[in-house]
């Protein structure tokens, strides 16, 4: 049977799956083990974007009309406004709605906030989804990696 190691195991090669003794997410990167700035888990993450499309949808119809079950063109306002809140937030913030509520921020992997073109990059590669479901034993999403970001706990 899969797993999802199985599936982000081709970023790092065979040494994707296992681990040292005593190794945890994040130590190749300088990350604590836990606490404020450790890489932040999957769950938090999920309900992070969860919440965040959710208020993409709700202004979505609040503004277009655009319902929960829109097909063609105009079911691509959500997204829309989901990648604006992403460039926006957390080109500024490093948040988003939904990071700040379940305690998360993006960060560089240098440390500190992303630049405007990391967030860029990670906002485009997020909404194509794919790449946001492809992840390495850290924890970092493909399109984390390749804007050279990671999400944090702020708490």
């Amino acid at each position: 049977m899969m797993d999802r190691n199985d599936i982000g195991s081709w970023l790092e090669g065979p040494r994707a799956r296992t681990s040292a003794p005593g190794e945890h997410r994040g130590q190749r990167l300088g990350m604590p083990p836990s606490g404020p700035g450790s890489i932040a888990h999957f769950g938090r993450r999920i309900v992070a974007v969860v919440i965040d499309w959710v208020l993409c949808m709700l202004i979505a119809n609040g503004l277009w009309g655009v319902g929960w079950q829109e097909t063609g063109g105009r079911s691509f306002i959500p997204l829309a406004i989901f990648a604006v809140e992403n460039l926006l937030l957390v080109g500024t913030l490093g948040t988003t709605v939904g990071h700040r509520i379940v305690g998360i921020q993006v960060h560089n992997v240098a440390g500190g906030r992303a630049h405007l073109l990391q967030v860029v990059v990670r906002t485009v590669l997020l909404c194509l989804a794919i790449p946001a479901l492809i992840w390495d034993r850290d924890g970092r999403g493909l399109h984390d990696r390749v804007a050279n970001t990671v999400i944090v706990n702020t708490r």
